[in-house]
């Protein structure tokens, strides 16, 4: 059973950066993609970000390339998303998951997931 735990969210203005952080624990965390999330109110649970199992290829939605970075450390079993130039759209619950050794945008491809963190960006 893999636990993971996220943290590093909050409320930032426009333009801004955030970096989030997950912490994995209770699986071998370098055999699984590693996934961000994001749920805004009212809407559905949509992918942001994913990671290979080594790190070295990285995935992105579209409306955050060029504007976030996933990274991994396989040695102290974290995931960080750095969030840069955010946006009032970007506001949303961000949730990170894994389970899987093949990357996904689809959310019910992965089987674990964080309690969540809020991210909310102002004008």
């Amino acid at each position: 059973q893999v636990q993971l735990a996220e943290s590093g969210g909050g409320l930032v203005q426009a333009g801004g950066s955030l970096r989030l952080s997950c912490a994995a624990s209770g699986g071998t965390f370098s055999s699984y993609v590693m996934g961000w999330f994001r749920q805004a109110p009212g809407k559905e649970r949509e992918f942001v970000a994913a990671i290979s199992r080594s790190g070295g290829i990285t995935y992105y939605a579209d409306s955050v390339k060029g504007r976030f970075t996933i990274a991994r450390d396989n040695a102290k079993n974290t995931v960080s998303l750095q969030m840069d130039s955010l946006k009032l759209e970007d506001t949303a619950v961000y949730y990170c998951a894994t389970g899987q050794t093949v990357w996904s945008v689809t959310p019910n491809r992965y089987d674990y997931w964080g309690q969540g963190t809020q991210v909310t960006v102002s004008s």
